[in-house]
């Protein structure tokens, strides 16, 4: 039987979890990560799914949730068959100022050249904060996951655990981070270390005319 809309949000965030932390999520950590309303409805998710054999569970153990073999073949098989092309012709380059001449070359463009060494996610801008950086609301961004990022990286950061957001990253000499936005009416946010996790570093940005 196929996945309802919420049931795949669902094995998304389970598999996502699971891939970087090492460990199942808490029925807690679903509800708040999917902003479910109650666990009563995370319950329900769950023995649906693993009644689709797409999950397993050990009743005897916490955070028992496994994603079972199913859902990666079938995800596999998903991705292949809704991949874009890798290369695209790269047929020149074209004056966004004084006009130059048009030249044809036979060079390709590779998708692989705006993706990392590690896995690569992609995310939908909301907001303003980062536009002087050309990062429009509504602009895809491609980051890889990764959490060695450097001054001036822009990053895809989790502060306390609960507030995502897509900012430059900077050390303080008081041992803070500053995430600054690129935005002039915006102040920069200041975390300790602690409250902070970085969950990507951005490689591109897309933008869907």
């Amino acid at each position: 039987m196929a996945l309802t809309r919420r049931q795949k949000e669902v094995m998304d965030f389970l598999a996502d979890f699971i891939d970087r932390n090492g460990y199942s999520p808490s029925y807690e950590e679903i509800a708040s990560g999917l902003g479910l309303a109650s666990l009563a409805t995370v319950h329900k998710h769950i023995q649906a799914l693993e009644s689709k054999q797409y999950l397993r569970r050990s009743y005897n153990h916490s955070r028992s949730l496994e994603v079972a073999d199913r859902f990666n073949t079938e995800e596999k098989t998903r991705r292949r068959n809704t991949s874009p092309a890798p290369e695209i012709p790269l047929l020149g380059r074209i004056a966004a100022g004084v006009p130059v001449e048009a030249i044809q070359n036979q060079a390709t463009l590779h998708f692989s050249d705006f993706v990392g060494k590690g896995a690569t996610f992609a995310l939908e801008v909301r907001g303003e904060s980062m536009i002087e950086d050309h990062i429009c609301n509504g602009d895809f961004v491609l980051a890889e996951k990764t959490d060695k990022v450097r001054d001036g990286d822009i990053v895809v950061a989790l502060v306390e655990g609960s507030e995502a957001t897509l900012k430059r990253y900077y050390h303080q000499q008081d041992g803070r981070i500053r995430l600054q936005p690129a935005n002039a009416t915006m102040a920069p946010i200041f975390v300790s270390p602690a409250d902070l996790e970085i969950q990507g570093r951005v490689l591109a940005v897309m933008r869907k005319y």
